[in-house]
């Protein structure tokens, strides 16, 4: 008998995410980098021989690769989906309390700037979003954007090669932001932008996984090239 298409296993994936440490591993790696066992062990809080069936839980999911060289095994998320999956989860779940002063500087860092995956998000990234909107480089469509003529003009001028971008994924995705409740964007366009940031030094990673700041020439050079308010983390 061939095998006949059935409804997704939900259970099965979430009950993979559930377990905290577990989701503490996810979140670690959600910034698409990867780590050995012994790191995630560390972000876990749990030891290096508990966090090996961790692993091998994520693993058989799909929501982990395991990357080879030579004795030692590096781990990343499976897929930028796992990464859209955890941002869309941290929308409908209670926020974790804040224990701590570190804890507090870390939440407000991460909900200012932060990756997901490979993409920028935060406040940052749906002010970088919005600015695109509004400099006509990108255009509402269907729901979604596009590309207009303008931007990709804008874009190459940028130092953005829309060909070469778009060839193995998705030129535009978004994600629906966790602490914003508005789009940030995602794709191939959403991780040359955030590259190129980063090679133009107007990007800078912090001390915290996932945390990213925006340096002075990139806040100076985000207004110049896309109009991005100066003033775009204001306290509201």
């Amino acid at each position: 008998m061939r095998n006949v298409a059935t409804e997704a296993d939900i259970a099965h994936v979430a009950a993979a995410i559930g377990d905290p440490s577990r989701t503490k591993v996810l979140r670690a790696l959600a910034d698409g980098g990867v780590l050995p066992a012994s790191a995630l062990a560390a972000e876990a809080g749990v030891s290096v021989s508990t966090i090996s069936g961790h692993l091998t839980r994520l693993l058989e999911a799909k929501l982990l690769t395991v990357e080879h060289d030579g004795r030692h095994r590096y781990y990343r998320l499976a897929s930028t989906d796992v990464a859209r999956v955890l941002e869309e989860l941290a929308m409908i779940a209670r926020p974790l309390p804040v224990r701590s002063l570190r804890d507090g500087v870390r939440a407000q860092a991460l909900l200012r700037a932060r990756l997901c995956y490979d993409h920028l998000a935060g406040q940052l990234g749906v002010a970088l979003l919005a600015a695109l909107v509004d400099g006509d480089v990108l255009a509402h469509v269907d729901g979604g954007y596009r590309i207009t003529p303008a931007g990709l003009g804008r874009l190459a001028a940028f130092g953005v090669d829309v060909e070469e971008f778009s060839r193995r994924r998705p030129a535009i995705r978004y994600c629906v932001d966790w602490g914003e409740k508005r789009h940030h964007l995602a794709g191939a366009l959403g991780a040359a932008i955030t590259g190129r940031l980063f090679d133009l030094e107007w990007l800078r990673r912090g001390r915290a996984r996932r945390v990213v700041h925006l340096t002075d020439a990139g806040r100076t050079g985000l207004h110049t090239t896309f109009g991005l308010p100066l003033t775009w983390d204001t306290p509201r």
